[in-house]
């Protein structure tokens, strides 16, 4: 087994090497994963003949289908059969068959550096703000000042990879999956020559979650002044998406939430003429499938690095709070009980933003 301090970068002719087989580890969240896809996208650029294989959850490889940087998606469920340390050192056998010679590491968790170095991939590349740094061959500053998608772009740093210019991600549904969309709005008569408004309500953390009442009033009065309007999520995201069916009162409100993959989903966005979501990983699909993004932040903040990257995006929040990030990710509640952050922005404020991007 490679020492975890071992650094062939050090060498001037291994610094200079192509790399064949490399293994991009991130296992966190949707939103985490789109926005690893730009770093995926310039290292094949950079290695063009390399094979770029990525460790996802199962909803996560659902995202990366189809897409030409990558060869294939070995599927980690951590949290089901995979739980535990028989499914761990399954996939740590499996990694080490794949003869890798580069991993990098933008998610900073134990467990990814470990899977690294027991496959004794040489070249291990990760942030020196993981609690496993010691188990990586070369360390990045976690920059906290910038988007993430630049902060995973700069674990290229020791390879001398030069970045060309701003890199969006990508996802690329299938035609299985235009087809699906297609029926989807045939079946719910949804005429699509009109224009036709995304809305993403869901989210994990309830605090990062705008009023449910006021997406259905920004769902009703678009529909009222002619617009198609779809409500988007998974399965999680059914039942709160039928109650802003329910509320908003209006056949033209769609409900899309559980019925498509997550790359139909994709391509539902993608056709939309913009999405408005919360801070949430359906706002990053807006920004991969280049559908310009309103999106709505509540606790957290976009200095947090997990800002839509879009240029023609907004960002909808409350300036000014004294409370205001709580936390990194949100949470189940407000803690000081007013959630002002999400309550201070009314429906009104959106429209307007959602009528100026509809003519321009």
């Amino acid at each position: 087994m490679f020492h975890p301090g071992y650094n062939p970068l050090t060498d001037r002719t291994s610094v200079l090497r192509s790399f064949r087989k490399i293994l991009v580890i991130q296992t966190a969240f949707l939103g985490d994963v789109i926005l690893t896809l730009p770093l995926i996208q310039v290292l094949k650029k950079e290695f063009q003949e390399a094979d770029i294989d990525v460790v996802a959850t199962p909803q996560g490889s659902g995202l990366l289908a189809n897409h030409p940087s990558i060869r294939q998606v070995l599927q980690y469920d951590k949290r089901g059969e995979d739980k535990g340390v028989r499914g761990f050192f399954r996939l740590s056998r499996l990694i080490k068959s794949g003869g890798y010679d580069l991993a990098l590491l933008p998610h900073r968790s134990i467990r990814s550096a470990l899977l690294a170095l027991l496959a004794h991939i040489p070249v291990r590349i990760g942030f020196d703000k993981s609690a496993a740094q010691w188990m990586y061959s070369n360390v990045v500053g976690y920059k906290i000042d910038t988007h993430e998608i630049e902060r995973n772009l700069s674990l290229l740093e020791p390879l001398s990879v030069r970045i060309p210019g701003r890199e969006l991600p990508t996802l690329h549904p299938g035609i299985s999956d235009r087809a699906a969309v297609d029926r989807f709005l045939d079946e719910n008569g949804i005429d699509q020559k009109r224009p036709l408004i995304a809305i993403a309500p869901g989210t994990v953390w309830n605090t990062k979650r705008w009023l449910k009442e006021r997406f259905a009033e920004v769902a009703r009065t678009l529909a009222e002044e002619g617009c198609g309007v779809v409500l988007v999520g998974g399965n999680a995201d059914r039942s709160l998406c039928l109650d802003i069916k329910s509320l908003a009162k209006n056949n033209n409100v769609l409900n899309s939430a559980g019925d498509l993959t997550l790359l139909q989903s994709a391509e539902l966005i993608r056709r939309s003429r913009l999405i408005v979501s919360n801070d949430s990983a359906p706002m990053h699909m807006g920004v991969a499938v280049h559908t310009p993004v309103i999106a709505i932040f509540g606790a957290t903040v976009p200095a947090f690095g997990f800002a839509p990257y879009g240029s023609d995006d907004v960002v909808v929040e409350t300036l000014g709070l004294t409370c205001r990030p709580c936390s990194i990710h949100g949470g189940a509640k407000c803690p000081i009980k007013t959630f002002d952050c999400m309550m201070n922005i009314e429906a009104s404020r959106v429209l307007s933003i959602v009528r100026q991007k509809m003519r321009s």
